[in-house]
């Protein structure tokens, strides 16, 4: 008999088996899947030597998160963390670019560098405050109250009607914005204001860092301290029901409350089970994977030295094109997120060779192939890059529900990200891990602090299981 069964072996659920191994304690993950990553998952999708990321390509959270941080995760793998951490391209050649150094940063937003300074250097400066705050659970008092009304302000400042007042700029604007628009939904809106200055203060921080030999490498990390600590890992197993995994002193779900739901057969108190259906899940993607056979070639020369760029021109047509995909509709000009990791990592493509990882937002449940949009708006900005393609993959949000039961309709957040769901993620609780079964804890990240490869979600659900299940403080992570 096992003390830990944990059902996921993604990021969050990783996270939760070593923590819990490295405590002393018997650990088996089970993963549905052939192999084990979850949104941290990188394969060959197209052609031998061409490592795609499946989900997640870029990791703002990376060095920024505690637990990875503690779990020393810069020292057990290599970061290529890109000078310009992310770009913005507007028509007529123009871009914001938001480089690592901030005095670099202001200098080419002209105008309205002062402004961007204004806003985004104090929650630099507080970056650690900040993060403990928002990467653990909104709902409690905060240990550095300072620095959580400065980033309360700055919200407010760009998730409200007003978010026009600071820049005049189309610049300026649209660099902060296309941050801002990563969880699909309104704009503005509070949710997605904190979530893009999260991301925006990190870029002058830790960086935007991309893994050498892919997302993978995270995952890979992560099972390889789990082994090393005498925990189990099974792959091709599907736990349907939590009968399945009863034995165990204690269970650790890395899936969508819908999944739980489900696995619990009737057992919820009704109330829970009754919230828990309440819980909501976002718009979608759609992924579109490319081979290349050169660079982008983009038409602002610094947009070649970004990790990351934002697409779909000013904040305007942004926030036009979220609307539309929130009233079911797919943008003929969609908001694009993009990332060349082949510039940065050399090891992902042979000589000679790219790779182009890019995703736009669409309704939840679409059915559509929107490469040749994608295509349409990256040309636009890159005039010939449909010159430098070889081959392209899509993947539609219905086929994302299919690779990770979590992404519910293609919705890659695993829940709607918006006000009321940071407060209530899946639950109105104090401690939204814990379920109302006994020893049964949810570690997805559809707990919080939601979306994106850190951890946290899994770290917090495995120390609340310690202390409750097993009266054992948090070991050490590190090497």
């Amino acid at each position: 008999m096992m003390d830990v069964e944990v059902v996921g072996a993604g990021p969050n659920g990783l996270a939760a088996a070593v923590v819990m191994a490295r405590a002393g304690l018997s650990v088996r993950v089970h993963e549905a899947a052939p192999t084990i990553g979850g949104g941290s998952r990188s394969v060959e999708l197209m052609e031998q030597g061409h490592l795609h990321d499946v989900c997640s390509a870029v990791h703002p959270m990376a060095l920024a998160s505690p637990f990875f941080q503690d779990f020393e995760i810069s020292r057990r793998i290599g970061f290529a963390i890109p000078e310009v951490s992310f770009a913005h391209p507007l028509d007529g050649g123009r871009a914001g670019v938001a480089y690592r150094s901030m005095e670099r940063t202001v200098a080419g937003l002209g105008v309205d560098g002062d402004a961007y300074r204004r806003l985004l250097e104090p929650l630099s400066h507080r970056a650690e405050e900040i993060l403990g705050f928002t990467l653990n659970h909104v709902v409690r008092i905060p240990r550095h109250p300072a620095a959580v009304v400065r980033f309360g302000l700055a919200v407010l400042d760009q998730g409200l009607p007003w978010w026009n007042r600071r820049f005049t700029t189309e610049e300026a604007a649209a660099l902060v914005t296309g941050v801002m628009a990563h969880p699909v939904g309104t704009l503005p809106s509070p949710a997605g204001a904190g979530a893009g200055l999260v991301l925006n203060l990190l870029a002058h921080t830790t960086g935007w860092p991309i893994p050498v030999g892919g997302s993978q490498s995270i995952a890979d990390a992560l099972a390889l301290d789990l082994r090393q600590h005498g925990g189990q890992i099974v792959t091709d197993s599907r736990i349907d029901t939590l009968a399945e995994v009863s034995d165990a002193r204690a269970v650790l779900l890395d899936v969508a409350p819908r999944t739980f739901s489900a696995m619990s057969r009737g057992r919820l108190p009704a109330t829970y089970e009754k919230a828990l259906s309440t819980f909501t899940y976002g718009n979608a993607a759609c992924k579109v994977d490319f081979i290349l056979s050169g660079p982008v070639p983009w038409t602002h020369p610094e947009m070649l030295r970004a990790g990351t760029a934002h697409l779909g021109g000013t904040r305007e047509e942004i926030a036009a094109g979220e609307q539309q995909v929130n009233r079911g509709e797919h943008p003929e000009s969609p908001y694009v997120l993009l990332s060349q990791p082949s510039i940065f990592d050399p090891t992902r493509a042979p000589e000679g060779r790219h790779i182009l990882w890019t995703y736009c937002h669409v309704p939840r449940g679409s059915t559509r192939d929107m490469a040749e949009a994608v295509t349409a708006q990256i040309e636009r900005f890159a005039p010939g890059f449909r010159d430098v393609v070889v081959r392209t993959r899509t993947t539609t949000a219905t086929e994302l529900e299919a690779y990770n039961a979590n992404y519910v309709g293609g919705d890659f957040s695993s829940g709607a990200v918006n006000l009321r769901q940071i407060i209530a993620r899946p639950v109105p609780s104090l401690q939204p891990w814990a379920t109302p079964l006994k020893g049964v804890y949810l570690c997805s990240q559809s707990t919080p602090p939601g979306p994106g490869v850190h951890g946290m979600a899994g770290f917090n659900a495995a120390r609340l299981a310690l202390r409750r299940e097993f009266g054992l403080p948090v070991p050490t992570l590190g090497l």
